[in-house]
């Protein structure tokens, strides 16, 4: 029998503490964003750990979109708050969003393929609608991610495929997460919107090839995110 209470204590990465104390300092000094954090060397002294150790922090702070790094000019805040998802849990959408991104391609390219054959009138009015909305999320300082969700799931409609349609649907929470992903990512908003313009105009007028290579770029876009390149380190 085992005793889970003597189990080996799991140990934490060092940069993991660090990221609870920027979370401190940021809340005790009531940081808001576009306030800057004090320089990595100085963070370093004042932790009494390496530099390397605070910029592994910061580096998971800029994955989930909680600072920005500008080149010479220090390191800012692009929220109100610190407050991080927990390390294991972001390891854990870094291991899994690989295999998400590749069923997105093969499903999402397939259906604007088949949408450029089988839209309606009515297809193309929710199509114009999600963009319309998206752009006016955007305009408002915002990510865009509802009107992303309604034009995707426009393509999905407009493809009239009932089986694909339940494979897409069984993926909702994972393609609501590698879309979070993706539109916090610097300018991708912008982006993913004029993405979505060139697979609807190629929907719209019915070409079918070219609608599925509009889609693959876009979720092959989407594929570049800061996530994916970050590498947790061991404990």
């Amino acid at each position: 029998m085992t005793d889970d209470a003597l189990r080996p204590m799991g140990r934490t990465r060092l940069y993991e503490q660090v990221l609870e104390r920027l979370r401190a300092y940021a809340a005790e000094h009531r940081l808001a964003a576009g306030d800057r954090l004090p320089a990595e060397r100085d963070l370093a002294q004042r932790l009494g750990v390496s530099r390397a150790s605070v910029k592994q922090a910061v580096v998971v702070l800029e994955v989930q979109g909680l600072v920005e790094t500008r080149h010479g000019g220090g390191t800012y805040l692009l929220r109100d708050t610190l407050d991080h998802e927990p390390v294991e849990r972001l390891v854990e959408r870094r291991r899994r969003l690989p295999d998400v991104l590749e069923a997105r391609e093969a499903l999402e390219t397939k259906l604007a393929e088949l949408a450029a054959t089988r839209r309606t009138e009515s297809d193309l009015t929710a199509l114009r609608a999600a963009l319309a909305h998206m752009a006016g999320e955007i305009a408002s300082g915002g990510h865009g991610e509802e009107g992303d969700r309604l034009f995707h799931a426009a393509v999905t409609e407009a493809g009239h495929s009932p089986l694909l349609a339940e494979f897409m649907a069984s993926l909702t929470d994972q393609i609501t997460e590698s879309r979070r992903e993706s539109l916090r990512q610097p300018g991708r908003p912008d982006r993913s919107l004029a993405q979505h313009h060139a697979i609807l105009d190629a929907i719209e007028d019915g070409e079918a090839k070219r609608a599925a290579a509009a889609m693959r770029r876009h979720v092959r876009t989407v594929a570049k995110v800061r996530l994916l390149e970050w590498e947790p380190g061991e404990r």
